[in-house]
């Protein structure tokens, strides 16, 4: 049985194109989870931009997809229209977004990433991976060769929309 220690909350639904059965019981879900979200929050910890994950998340989406409309980059985000705001603010008032009207719609604005904000996600990048590539040089070589094994996994699991 696949161990689900330290999970209240009510289930999420399963993805349709999960298959059927039971997971192998060498894999504790609840440990797998906690491992990634811990991992998460340690590369998303730095001081260089002075910025929330959620603006960080925020700014990267934008630099990928963007130029994007404000309601596009909220729905991206899964964030509310108020929140946005504040994000935005935040984003503009360091130069790393600039927002621009829509051509034929007064109301909406466009937000795309300024040279300044692409640089500092590249920069931010370059510490993470650095700081990650450290951190793996402290594991042992079978360690190491797991990772590099459960790498195409994680991947299809990080891409999976849910």
């Amino acid at each position: 049985m696949v161990s689900t220690r330290g999970s209240a909350a009510p289930p999420i639904a399963v993805p349709p194109n999960a298959p059927a059965g039971p997971l192998p019981e060498q894999i504790d879900v609840a440990r797998l989870r906690t491992a990634l979200l811990r991992l998460s929050r340690r590369l998303r910890r730095h001081e260089v931009a002075d910025l929330t994950p959620t603006q960080l998340s925020a700014l990267a989406t934008v630099a990928r997809d963007g130029p994007m409309k404000l309601g596009d980059v909220a729905a991206a985000e899964r964030i509310a229209p108020s929140t946005l705001t504040r994000l935005v603010s935040a984003l503009e008032e360091r130069g790393y977004v600039e927002r621009a009207p829509v051509p034929g719609d007064a109301r909406a604005s466009l937000l795309s990433v300024t040279e300044l904000g692409a640089s500092m996600l590249e920069r931010i990048r370059q510490e993470t991976t650095s700081l990650l590539a450290a951190n793996l040089m402290t594991l042992p070589a079978d360690q190491l060769a797991a990772l590099a094994a459960a790498l195409p996994a994680l991947e299809q699991l990080s891409d999976a929309d849910y």
